[in-house]
């Protein structure tokens, strides 16, 4: 599923929705902040929505329940990718080099961060650091034989 950007309203909107995660009309009123905006328009929105596959909706009698399509979680991923994409090149290096640099993330935030991560790969030893397989990887002198891969690939399986 394709997920489209959001205009600031649709955002307000889906916001109120996310946390009803199905509703009404009359529960989405309710839940809007002051000033509210005319039904109609909430409405208009709302069909603008379910075009872009935001929300979907049932039938119950003469009204309409809306529910969310595409959680908070995709469409944060989404949007993050697509402002690393547009200001950081593409690299999450960057946009860490930013925070740091404009002091929204400290140095001992990051190093508690990365110990964390570090502490997890150790604490379990199932999991692999992939950075360490990778260099063992390039720096061993043989290539492991065709029998030892497939060995590994059924492990994994």
């Amino acid at each position: 599923m394709k997920i489209h950007p959001l205009t600031h309203s649709e955002e307000l909107l889906m916001n109120i929705l996310w946390k009803l995660n199905s509703a009404y009309m009359k529960d989405v009123m309710d839940a809007y902040p002051e000033p509210k905006p005319h039904q109609n328009t909430v409405s208009t929105f709302m069909k603008i929505l379910v075009e872009k596959e935001f929300l979907t909706t049932e039938k119950q009698g003469r009204i309409f329940k809306y529910t969310v399509a595409i959680p908070y979680v995709n469409y944060r991923n989404f949007v993050l990718g697509n402002f690393i994409n547009s200001y950081f090149n593409n690299s999450g290096e960057e946009l860490v080099k930013y925070l740091h640099d404009k002091q929204l993330i400290t140095t001992s935030q990051l190093k508690n961060f990365i110990g964390n991560i570090t502490s997890e790969v150790t604490a379990d030893p199932e999991k692999k650091d992939p950075v360490k397989e990778f260099v063992k990887e390039i720096t061993s002198d043989k290539k492991p034989k065709k029998k030892e891969k497939k060995k590994e690939k059924k492990k994994k399986k």
